[in-house]
């Protein structure tokens, strides 16, 4: 049963990250806007799985597979290597740093509240 609901949930998350990147109509500014969104729910579930507040169930569907599917690290780090290779440094550091920043600044203060 927990395979099933981290695959339901990791399908679900993997076309809302598509969505989004559509709808921005710009790779890198859709899976910015996944990883900090979902680094942001990833926190709050985990928050809520440590307290007891959550059920395994919702962490394995959500937390795990709908946000393990809706961030995603490997389109990060391509998108970040074509920035190098088409010479936009700036653009890649400001992308990698944001990215960094912004998602453990949120992280850190959701699990300190």
């Amino acid at each position: 049963m927990s395979i099933l609901l981290v695959a339901i949930g990791g399908f679900l998350g993997s076309i809302t990250r598509f969505h989004i990147a559509s709808l921005a109509n710009k790779r890198l500014i859709g899976t910015w806007i996944a990883n900090i969104t979902g680094s942001i729910l990833l926190a709050w579930l985990l928050r809520f799985h440590i307290t007891g507040s959550i059920s395994d169930w919702i962490w394995l569907f959500a937390g795990i597979g709908f946000c393990g599917s809706y961030t995603t690290f490997s389109t990060f780090g391509n998108e970040t290597l074509n920035l190098i290779i088409d010479g936009q440094y700036r653009a890649a550091v400001s992308y990698v740093s944001s990215s960094l920043v912004v998602s453990l600044l949120f992280v850190f203060i959701i699990l300190q509240v």
